[in-house]
Parts: structure tokens; sequence; C-alpha cells
């Protein structure tokens, strides 16, 4: 118990000079501690970039799994990416795509579009029913997501651009051969990602602490198990970037501005 008097230090930020913020590195925005009922209790670190191997490993635990088969891609070379737990440790099999030159084998090397996606589901034998698709291109995730047809995922974790907030909506224009140039611009606003899981009947269920990853669950397979909450409870603040001011600012200002749907 706080003794009387006594400032708590979320609301004494305001009062440091700035150089002090920046040397205690008080994170503003920092994550607040799950509860139980969260899929960011669950979160672990194994092989992926941040907390998903474990919010995966936990929601199959409730939902269950059916074939085990899996798709991601911008898996890079695989050794740290969303489904090498499940292939290595849980028995999972799937297809890996990324456009890297030197991909192990085990990885396609394919450039991933909105026009050539279903194509190359078809190409690699991916069922129309399988568990998890994990979509990570710093691009044109939304565009390809939409534009998947015929494929019914179980699990989607999708990238979502932290730096917009969760109240307004916003993609990048479609460029098929877009490249990622390391800005702000890039993939779409989590309400925009909402919007379009509602259209294929998918539902968000948390982000990583990190506010990279958005998950979802198609809604036929939700249970009381999964507690959904307002967008405003599961979006994430940008965890990574120039850390400013007691703010992490994400990725630095770009010159291009994305479109609001």
């Amino acid at each position: 118990m706080l003794k009387k008097g006594f400032l708590h230090p979320d609301k004494a930020i305001k009062y440091l000079k700035p150089n002090i913020v920046r040397k205690l590195r008080i994170n503003r925005n920092k994550p607040p501690k799950p509860s139980n009922d969260s899929i960011n209790y669950f979160e672990k670190r194994i092989y992926s970039q941040n907390g998903e191997d474990g919010i995966i490993e936990y929601i199959f635990s409730v939902i269950g799994t059916t074939n085990k088969f899996f798709v991601e891609f911008g898996a890079d070379n695989g050794k740290k990416c969303n489904t090498r737990y499940l292939r290595e440790k849980k028995g999972w099999d799937g297809l890996l795509m990324d456009p890297r030159n030197d991909n192990p084998p085990f990885i396609k090397k394919e450039f991933v579009t909105a026009e050539n996606v279903n194509n190359l589901f078809e190409k690699y034998g991916v069922p129309q029913n399988f568990d998890l698709l994990s979509i990570d291109v710093n691009g044109n995730d939304y565009h390809i997501w939409k534009a998947i047809k015929n494929y019914n995922p179980r699990v989607v974790v999708i990238e979502y651009n932290a730096q917009i907030p969760p109240n307004e909506s916003r993609i990048i224009e479609y460029e098929p051969n877009f490249v990622w140039n390391g800005t702000d611009y890039f993939g779409a606003s989590l309400l925009a990602l909402v919007k379009l899981g509602k259209s294929k009947d998918y539902t968000l269920v948390g982000c990583d602490n990190d506010g990279i990853n958005a998950f979802f669950i198609k809604d036929e397979f939700l249970n009381d198990k999964i507690k959904i909450k307002d967008i405003n409870d599961l979006y994430r603040y940008p965890q990574f970037g120039e850390f400013v001011k007691g703010i992490y600012r994400g990725h630095p200002k770009g010159n291009r501005k994305m479109i609001e749907i």
C-alpha cells in the first residue's frame, strides 16, 4: 500500500525532467500486466521473434488442432519465425515461403502477392482447411489476406502497424512489388485488420506485447476459454524503435501517407 502523500511513479513521470526520464528509461506505454484470461499471459519465446510461440501453443491447447498444418510466409531463413517450434517440437508440417536467395531447402523461394497467393497454395498442396496461417511480409499483409479465397485457416497471425492508433483504419496502397523501406509506411492498422477479419468471420483475440502481431481465430472455433475484449484493450503500443521521452517511437516516419478505409 502506498504511503499517504506518495506519488505513483506513473503519475510522477510528467514532473521529471526529460533527461531523467531517459536515464531511468521509464516506458510510458509499457504493456499492462496480463491477467490469466489474456493470451499475453502465455507469451513465450523459443524460436519466435517475440512471445508468439507461447500464444500460438495456448490458442491450440484451447481450440484443439485438426491436421497440424501451417502456412507461413515472410519466414526469413526459418530460424526465428512463428512455426519453427511447431515444426521441430510439436509434430506439425506445412509450407514456408520467403523471397530470400539463401533459404534452406525446406523454405520455398516465393515472393507472395495478392495475385499469386491462391495459386501458390494450390502449387504446394495446401489443404483447404488447415490450422495456422502466419503472414509477415512487412507491407502487403492486409491485401494478401484479403485475396485468399477458398482456404480456411482456423487461426491467423498477421503483422499490424502499431504506430497507428486503434481507432484509425488505415492501409498502404497496394503495389504487387512493394518492398518495405524501414519506415512507418507498411502494412495495416489493427482496426483495418479487425474489419477485414470480420468480413472473413474471424475475431481478434489479442496482440503480442511488443506490438508486432495480431491473433485472429475463426469464429466457429471460439469458446468461453478465449475472452473476447474491445480492440482498445487488445491493442499494444510499439515496443521498438527510438526511445524518446518515455515512449518507443517505432519505425522512422516515411514520406508516404496511408489510405483510410
